[in-house]
């Protein structure tokens, strides 16, 4: 099976915990953005804590984590934002 590349956006405190702004990720064809947050979490082990909580954007989109993701796809992780 051929794999895809994606690239994935951090903001706010999971730009911090993975001290970059992007990461590109290869992912097997297929692949969900559930399968890519859990490479994600594998390859950068500091973002696991916050990428459950956190939503998920397909090219500035906003999606479940059941969506197939396509070549080139760009995934933003945007931390929840606290407030009060």
């Amino acid at each position: 099976m051929v794999g895809m590349d994606v690239v994935v956006r951090l903001f706010g405190p999971a730009r911090e915990a993975a001290g970059t702004e992007s990461i590109a990720l290869a992912l097997p064809a297929g692949a969900t953005a559930g399968a890519a947050l859990a490479a994600l979490a594998e390859a950068h082990p500091a973002l696991a804590d916050l990428l459950p909580r956190a939503r998920v954007a397909v090219n500035q989109a906003y999606i479940d984590v059941a969506t197939p993701l396509a070549p080139g796809d760009e995934i933003a992780i945007v931390p929840p934002v606290g407030g009060g």
